[in-house]
């Protein structure tokens, strides 16, 4: 099977949204393009929410080949499971660490997350979806943890809690594929946990030995230079 590009102009006004996009693309062509024919090798692997305002590459400043980024609903890590199912997730997971060999993993949560609000307030069993409550349903034990440690606590706090549970509950599950779990065993690879604060501006890592998150940068202070405040730790 063969594919033919042709390259058509159409005469009068443009998309508004496919000349902003475009006119992105050929900044990216002048400024990146070359550097990236060649082959990728990324720092990291970060598993993402896909959130339009918690890109990890804009998040973080990078470069376009820096990061290896898996992006979905809830940033969710589903456990190790050989059942010959279609797992993306667990795909790319693998491409990553057995392939392209990464040397450290991030589980990347955020505030208000509407995966995680769903799966809380119980509207993930909506009759008019179909693909959401079965996939944010792999955070239910996170969701569990909750009930336990905040009995009575209004959907605000228990959706926040849930989000950083999630994060560990990612964590956990990243250890459970075996090629990942010798990776960390042998010191090839690092798990880290992040969660980015929408509400502050803060970026909280998560402790593994304190079971704690602690901030890794600070909240923003508006009209100041002094963005490298801390702020407690969050033990949930």
């Amino acid at each position: 099977m063969s594919f033919h590009i042709i390259r058509t102009h159409r005469p009068g006004h443009q998309h508004p949204l496919v000349f902003r996009l475009t006119s992105g693309f050929r900044r990216f062509q002048h400024r990146w393009f070359q550097s990236l024919k060649n082959g990728q090798n990324p720092l990291a692997l970060v598993i993402a929410c896909c959130d339009s305002r918690v890109d990890p590459v804009l998040l973080t400043d990078c470069r376009p080949g820096d990061l290896f980024v898996v992006r979905n609903v809830a940033n969710l890590v589903p456990p190790y499971a050989p059942d010959g199912g279609r797992h993306g997730v667990s795909a790319a997971l693998e491409y990553a660490v057995k392939h392209l060999c990464v040397q450290d993993i991030i589980v990347m949560g955020h505030a208000c997350c509407g995966g995680i609000h769903a799966l809380v307030s119980g509207t993930e069993d909506s009759a008019q979806d179909e693909f959401i409550g079965p996939w944010v349903d792999v955070a239910r034990h996170a969701l569990e943890k909750v009930h336990e440690a905040m009995p009575g606590a209004d959907d605000s706090d228990r959706a926040r809690a849930c989000e950083l549970w999630n994060v560990r509950l990612s964590l956990d599950n990243l250890l459970t594929f075996p090629w990942v779990k010798s990776a960390v065993d042998e010191g090839r690879l690092s798990l880290h946990g992040w969660y980015f604060d929408l509400q502050s501006g803060e970026l909280l890592e998560y402790d593994a030995e304190h079971q704690v998150f602690r901030p890794l940068v600070g909240r923003v202070h508006l009209g100041s230079a002094r963005l490298g405040q801390t702020a407690s730790s969050r033990r949930w």
